[in-house]
């Protein structure tokens, strides 16, 4: 592996020779009792895994299948939520940003803005997010190769803002399929900053039920065990306490409570590879 940057957050160090990070959560903000209590679950499994952990939860999912489908409290709402859970449960916070306008207003509580995949080369957005000074996650557009990502690294940086980190989410392979180029890991590794593995949506059928997307989560573990051996910084995975009943992206989530054991494979896989990485 190459070792990539380090990032500062908080009191966590992410990327370079660190130990393997998680960015986890539900989907989408489905109410606050549910968000808090999915944020304490987590992070409890994973400090009992001993693995530095970020919440994730989606304030608006603009990019649903369906004009039906559930979209989440709104920004001024998924805010408030994520502010209390942040300050109350003192875990940092992750949330994706769809306008150049929504950038200022989240940085005021999300320690990192994720740029959606369908976005990503969407320069006034990129930019709005550089300037907030919060770190930038940036899925990598299910139509962009590895190395395209070195134009969106340049449009951050020229914004005044290094603190990037780079998730690979799959590729489209034909229709309502999505596959993962393991070699993506370490090209996007050699722009140097830390990559992330998003293996929840990796394993989604864009659109695949009609009016949601639909979803192999039997293929969860072994991908990200494969992308923990391919050397990754950190993990990021979509879970819910009943994926059945989920309000989004049930069809991709892993069911919270395979999350412990999970964590503590990756865990061990990660430290081995890690070992091998130079110095």
């Amino acid at each position: 592996m190459t070792l990539t940057r380090e990032i500062a957050l908080g009191s966590l160090r992410l990327g370079a020779a660190n130990p393997l990070f998680l960015i986890a959560g539900p989907c989408v903000i489905e109410s606050e009792a549910h968000a808090r209590k999915m944020a304490e679950q987590v992070a409890r499994i994973a400090a009992d895994a001993g693995v530095p952990y970020i919440f994730k939860a989606s304030y608006d999912k603009a990019n649903r299948s369906s004009v039906k489908s559930f979209r989440g409290p709104g920004l001024k709402e998924g805010q408030r939520i994520l502010g209390k859970i942040k300050n109350e449960l003192k875990v940092p916070i992750l949330s994706d940003i769809h306008d150049a306008s929504q950038a200022a207003p989240a940085a005021e509580v999300c320690d990192i803005l994720q740029i959606p995949a369908f976005l990503s080369r969407q320069t006034d957005l990129l930019e709005a997010a550089a300037k907030t000074g919060r770190i930038v996650n940036v899925k990598k557009a299910q139509f962009l190769s590895p190395w395209d990502m070195g134009n969106v690294v340049e449009k951050i940086s020229a914004a005044g803002n290094d603190k990037i980190i780079l998730t690979e989410r799959g590729a489209s392979f034909g229709y309502q399929n999505l596959v993962v180029d393991m070699r993506s890991f370490p090209i996007l590794q050699k722009l140097g900053f830390p990559v992330v593995f998003d293996v929840t949506h990796s394993v989604q059928l864009p659109g695949g039920q009609g009016h949601a997307s639909g979803g192999q989560p039997e293929f969860i573990e072994p991908l990200a065990r494969a992308g923990v051996a391919a050397g990754v910084d950190g993990i990021f995975l979509e879970t819910h306490d009943n994926p059945a009943a989920a309000l989004s992206d049930g069809a991709n989530a892993l069911p919270l409570s395979r999350l412990a054991n999970l964590l503590a494979r990756l865990k061990e896989l990660s430290s081995l590879v890690r070992r091998w990485a130079p110095q």
